[in-house]
């Protein structure tokens, strides 16, 4: 049931995202802008979401070495 929910939701956001993207050029240009700049945010978030996971998920995590105090002479 979530994911039939999940999935109508996308769709919405998807329609949605679309009829912006074809009244975009008809369009005022504070309008233009505003949308730049959400496009632009949510790539930056998209990318760097990819960086990190690619970084930390990736690299599979070996046995760590254990630090030993150091004795005074």
């Amino acid at each position: 049931m979530a994911a039939s929910n999940f999935l109508q939701e996308m769709r919405s956001v998807g329609e949605r995202l679309l009829l912006k993207l074809q009244r975009l050029p008809q369009a005022e240009p504070v309008e233009i802008v505003a949308f730049s700049v959400i496009l632009l945010f949510t790539a930056t978030v998209v990318l760097l979401v990819v960086v990190a996971c690619s970084c930390c998920c990736a690299q599979p995590r070996g046995r760590k070495a254990q630090v030993q105090p150091v004795t005074p002479p």
